[in-house]
């Protein structure tokens, strides 16, 4: 027996003001989410984009090529419906933040990773307020409760839409001061990416690179810009 696949039966994807938002329109059925919610967006720039999706979307609908749909989604069936819990999820990454955990060797790594992320530990201590303490090596370093608080300060300030955004900036790299710089507008999604990767790009100088690494590196550097992209689009 063949799979059944959701299939195209649209001529013309467009948007519309509608609730207090913005909803996508196919022909003239409104857009909604899997479990049958109304897609109502914050902004007619997110809006358009998922209307894009579905405009390009081939015959055989693929949601995997929709991640702008998708987010929204999430955002309005998995994030509303528990923020303050999502809020607590991603502001745990700050009491062990990526940026904090430092090689202790070879020397060429420590001074990579010195170069890389002591700019976002000084923006951190002096945007954020929140200055947070580095160890080199694996054992625990403890953050200041006070500090922590306004890291959930700043995430808990962010609605659905930049929860869902913020998600995968923080938990791709393992960093919430590299969510929260990007979305800052400090640095863009790519740098991110390339800054929770200065190990992984050391050790593949230094053995040799691997093509399934490589690939599952391009994946998340992908997912990263299309969370930096529903941001902005979210805020327009």
């Amino acid at each position: 027996m063949s799979e059944w696949k959701a299939r195209r039966f649209w001529t013309r994807a467009t948007v519309r003001a509608d609730q207090g938002g913005w909803g996508v329109l196919l022909d003239d059925r409104p857009l909604r989410t899997p479990g049958k919610r109304p897609l109502i967006l914050p902004t007619q720039a997110l809006a358009q984009a998922v209307a894009d999706e579905w405009q390009a979307a081939p015959q055989v609908i693929d949601p995997g090529a929709m991640p702008l749909t998708r987010a929204a989604n999430s955002a309005l069936e998995k994030v509303a419906p528990q923020i303050d819990a999502v809020a607590d999820s991603l502001a745990e990454y700050g009491g062990t933040d990526l940026l904090c955990y430092r090689a202790d060797a070879p020397e060429a790594l420590v001074r990579a990773q010195a170069e890389g992320w002591d700019p976002l530990i000084d923006w951190a201590a002096t945007v954020l307020r929140a200055p947070l303490r580095i160890t080199h090596g694996v054992i625990p370093v403890p953050q200041d409760a006070a500090m922590l608080l306004k890291l959930r300060a700043e995430v808990a300030a962010l609605d659905a839409f930049g929860l869902t955004a913020l998600h995968d900036l923080v938990t791709i790299p393992g960093s919430l001061i590299l969510g929260l710089a990007v979305i800052r507008g400090r640095i863009d999604a790519a740098a991110a990416h390339a800054l929770s990767r200065i190990d992984e790009e050391f050790q593949a100088q230094r053995w040799g690179r691997d093509d399934e690494a490589d690939q599952a590196a391009a994946n998340r550097l992908a997912a990263l810009r299309d969370s930096e992209r529903f941001w902005h689009l979210s805020r327009a």
